[in-house]
């Protein structure tokens, strides 16, 4: 039988059995965020987002109910956020104690990697919204945890997939001073030399943004840009600042009349609010009416992350966590995301597969992986490291 078959014919089932899920007790699946501390922004034009991930999740229960008034499933959310980690981590403590093992996660790789470890905490599972750390999907992966957002290595290896493409083979990489800037230029490095590119320019940016924002300020800006950008030939400038420092000051600035990537300029992306392919405008829509702003990558991936479990709900008939667990860690889960193909979990270090948008300010200018770019058993795993080069090893 076809897979799509298969698929249908289990969902009949989990229908058919609707009574039973009636009696079931409700689905509670536990949110841990940590509130980021946003400084000010740089202008008005682009205010931090007012609860960036939980109204993602929020609007997931609320899709997730909406299949479970023909199944007789009950989904909740119960979120708990906080600027102190120690106040989650006492929190989630005290969630595995009470029984809860159904976790979204919006946390920093560190803090990740403490719960996943915590006592108890490998009878749950913890679904990483919004974390791109590679080494969370390398030396440092959990088997009792699961990624929907996409690694640096994934959004690497979009990019110069694209670059391949277009023949824009000679890139010119600036790199701001923030720790995840590194890891992103590190991500882009790797990608580079696996998709014979050449960074025949590989420079830090050391220009204060705040001086910018004095008069004539854009002057300073214009001449420390083509400081930064002279003297080097390539097609591309890859610029890597996750902060949003200086990214967006580059285009029309440099040396040369090169295009921008990376963070800024030609970006990749789990999500992007200009996304309108594949019936992504009825989410998009049904976020904003939730939310009165565009979706982000935090929403997108805390969304992902509530549907996965009601989608192993769903297949399973179940609401007993473990059943669900297995079926979100088995062979046969499958996500519809609004990209496309759906999204399976990779076996060998827990990252949701799923393709990536190559996005500008307006308009989704491509999607990887590329036509050509082969594998295989499945081309989105020529995103990230495969199966063979992964340096992921479950404890047993």
């Amino acid at each position: 039988m076809p897979p799509s078959l298969r698929r249908a014919a289990a969902l009949a089932f989990a229908l058919a059995a609707a009574p039973a899920a009636r009696a079931a007790a409700p689905i509670t699946i536990a949110y841990i965020g940590l509130l980021p501390a946003h400084p000010p922004p740089s202008a008005e034009l682009n205010p931090p987002p007012r609860d960036p991930g939980l109204l993602g999740a929020e609007l997931a229960i609320a899709d997730t109910n909406t299949t479970g008034r023909f199944t007789g499933q009950v989904f909740a959310l119960a979120p708990t956020r906080s600027a102190d980690p120690a106040a989650l981590l006492h929190a989630f403590t005290a969630e595995l104690a009470k029984g809860q093992r159904l976790f979204v996660t919006d946390l920093p790789a560190g803090l990740l990697l403490r719960m996943a470890d915590a006592p108890g905490a490998d009878h749950a599972v913890l679904l990483d919204a919004t974390s791109e750390d590679d080494r969370l999907r390398g030396a440092d992966c959990r088997r009792n945890v699961l990624h929907l957002a996409p690694s640096r290595a994934m959004l690497a290896d979009a990019l110069m997939q694209y670059l391949v493409t277009k023949n824009w083979t000679s890139l010119m990489l600036l790199t701001g001073r923030n720790p995840g800037d590194a890891d992103y230029a590190a991500a882009i490095r790797h990608s580079a030399e696996k998709f014979h590119l050449s960074i025949d320019a590989d420079r830090p940016w050391t220009f204060n943004p705040a001086a910018q924002q004095a008069d004539t300020g854009h002057f300073q800006v214009n001449a420390e840009v083509i400081k930064a950008t002279q003297g080097a030939s390539y097609d591309v400038l890859i610029v890597a600042d996750e902060s949003d420092a200086f990214g967006d000051e580059l285009s029309y600035r440099t040396a040369q009349p090169r295009p921008v990537a990376g963070t800024q300029g030609l970006v990749p992306t789990a999500w992007s609010p200009v996304m309108d392919e594949y019936g992504s405008t009825q989410l998009q829509l049904r976020f904003r009416d939730l939310a009165h702003r565009p979706m982000t990558n935090a929403d997108y991936g805390a969304w992902l992350a509530v549907r996965a479990v009601g989608e192993a709900a769903t297949r399973t008939a179940s609401a007993d966590p473990g059943a669900i667990i297995a079926y979100l860690q088995g062979p046969d889960f499958t996500l519809a995301g609004y990209k496309g193909p759906e999204f399976t979990f990779r076996s060998w270090d827990g990252q949701l597969r799923q393709p990536i948008l190559l996005a500008s300010p307006r308009s989704i200018v491509s999607v990887s992986p590329q036509p050509g770019f082969l594998h295989q058993t499945d081309e989105l795993d020529t995103l990230g490291p495969d199966q063979p080069e992964t340096a992921c090893h479950f404890k047993p």
